[in-house]
């Protein structure tokens, strides 16, 4: 019977369970506990775990199978993305506003009474982004923040983490962008974590979670943070 594992607050440094022993259900379920140190979340990332999870449950660790991920250059821009892209003249940046983008990220959507990023979580990737591990994009209209995302980059690798949009179509429009900048500075895959529709409609596909682990250990040889040139 698999039961997720225990990780103790104060360890920042014992490997993670294999992903093969996450739980079928709730799909992904690996670990619980442990810590948001920049090690314990690059050791995570590194092996396709996660964190996410809702205060005051406590750190849980995810792997789900299958994963959702997008290859660059399958970047899908349909017809009407690209009339939205024309007309809203959006003004997008790289690693302008962290700080705005993971709080705009943070806050409750209409259909949700409660936010999984923590203030834990927002001071653990607000470091990993002064570490340069972290980036964000930002879609602007007239100097105001309408819509970005945040992940962490390792080598040719995005980890998505969350989006946000305040006018009709921002976040779709920022992360078309994003994926542009990222496949100009030789990121060749994408995590996009669980399905949803909005990122299918963009290209993203599900992979056999062993697939995806396969692919980070050839992508990732050194996990190393990369410097985006953005412009």
């Amino acid at each position: 019977m698999k039961i997720p594992q225990l990780i103790a607050a104060d360890d920042d440094d014992s490997p993670f369970p294999s992903v093969e022993f996450a739980l079928h259900e709730p799909n992904g379920l690996l670990a619980f506990g442990g810590n948001l140190s920049t090690s314990r979340l690059l050791n995570a990332y590194k092996n396709g775990i996660f964190p996410w999870y809702s205060s005051p449950d406590p750190i849980l660790w995810w792997s789900p199978d299958p994963r959702l991920i997008l290859y660059p250059e399958q970047l899908h821009i349909s017809r009407s993305l690209q009339k939205d892209i024309k007309r809203n003249k959006l003004s997008i940046t790289c690693n302008r506003a962290f700080a705005q983008v993971i709080q705009a990220c943070s806050e409750p959507r209409s259909y949700e009474s409660g936010t999984w990023i923590t203030t834990e979580m927002k001071q653990a990737y607000i470091k990993l982004h002064q570490q340069g591990y972290a980036h964000s994009f930002e879609a602007w209209q007239d100097d105001k923040l309408v819509g970005g995302l945040y992940g962490i980059a390792l080598d040719q690798v995005f980890f998505g983490e969350s989006m946000f949009s305040n006018i009709s179509n921002a976040s779709k429009i920022c992360f078309a962008c994003a994926v542009q900048i990222m496949q100009a500075n030789n990121i060749k895959l994408i995590d996009c974590q669980v399905k949803t529709s909005h990122l299918q409609s963009l290209g993203a596909i599900e992979i056999p979670r062993s697939e995806f682990v396969a692919q980070l250990r050839t992508l990732l040889p050194h996990c190393q943070p990369v410097t985006f040139q953005c412009g």
